[in-house]
């Protein structure tokens, strides 16, 4: 197994770390760069360096990233310890629907009012949303905001108890299936082949709900990065997060070209030439 001090934390020291209130709720942002706005949402266990690498990749490449701080320590390396004890506090808490049957999670509401914040301060014609494993879903449940029109949803994992189904009510499922009709939408996702928390099923239930409009792409487990942190090694077990623990920082590679696949989405929806 790997050691579980291997790898330091991330101290953030080059985002701006900004305490917002929306909708009575009062959440930490990590804020960076300049251009349109991304909202990048954290993989269990939390805000990790995986999480902040792919941020700045984000941020680099002409976007301003917003990251809340949504469970977890952030900027914390992923340990075996924190990969049992996060993910059992956001499974019972009122702000997320773990398991099949609770509907959209009631985050998204806060999640969507700095959707609407983030386009006021960074201009352009909207915003993007990325998320990943636990938060996969929420980039397609923002949509219901009319600022974000750039969803990208990366190996989503809920519900955990139900490996076709979608983190949806009924209502949002068909409010998004129209919004993504009227407005011209379309959603980006990845996913390993072999990944048992977002399996192939939970792909054809997207493609269900929004037809053409969902770009399932799918790579291989075998190019998956063979020695992940150690809740991912230990407690997700199969490849899982695309362009983070999992992903391979060579020239090239195929979750490299995932990453620039995302990047080039990006600038297709959101630059102003566009």
């Amino acid at each position: 197994m790997e050691s579980e001090t291997s790898t330091p934390d991330d101290t953030l020291a080059d985002f701006t770390k900004r305490a917002i209130t929306l909708e009575g709720e009062e959440k930490n942002v990590y804020v960076a760069g300049t251009g349109p706005a991304v909202i990048i949402m954290p993989e269990m266990p939390g805000i990790s360096p995986d999480v902040l690498r792919f941020a700045r990749w984000v941020r680099d490449s002409g976007f301003t990233v917003y990251v809340p701080s949504l469970f977890g320590v952030d900027g914390a390396y992923p340990t075996l310890e924190l990969g049992t004890t996060v993910p059992r506090k956001a499974c019972v808490s009122k702000e997320f629907r773990a398991f099949a049957g609770g509907g959209t999670s009631p985050i998204a509401t806060w999640l969507r009012a700095l959707a609407r914040l983030a386009h006021g301060e960074s201009g352009g014609p909207g915003v993007g949303a990325v998320g990943m494993c636990f938060t996969g879903n929420f980039a397609l449940t923002m949509t219901l905001e009319p600022a974000v029109i750039a969803p990208v949803i990366n190996h989503p994992s809920l519900p955990l108890d139900d490996p076709a189904g979608l983190e949806l009510s009924p209502e949002d499922a068909t409010a998004i299936a129209e919004r993504f009709e009227r407005d011209d939408l379309r959603a980006l996702a990845f996913r390993f082949d072999n990944d048992k928390w977002c399996t192939g099923q939970r792909f054809a239930a997207y493609t269900q709900l929004l037809g053409d409009r969902f770009d399932g792409r799918v790579l291989s487990g075998d190019c998956a990065n063979p020695t992940p942190p150690p809740f991912f090694a230990e407690i997700v077990e199969t490849p899982h997060s695309v362009v983070t623990a999992h992903l391979v920082d060579e020239e090239g590679h195929p979750t490299i070209k995932a990453r620039d696949e995302i990047l080039a989405y990006l600038h297709h929806r959101l630059d102003t030439a566009a």
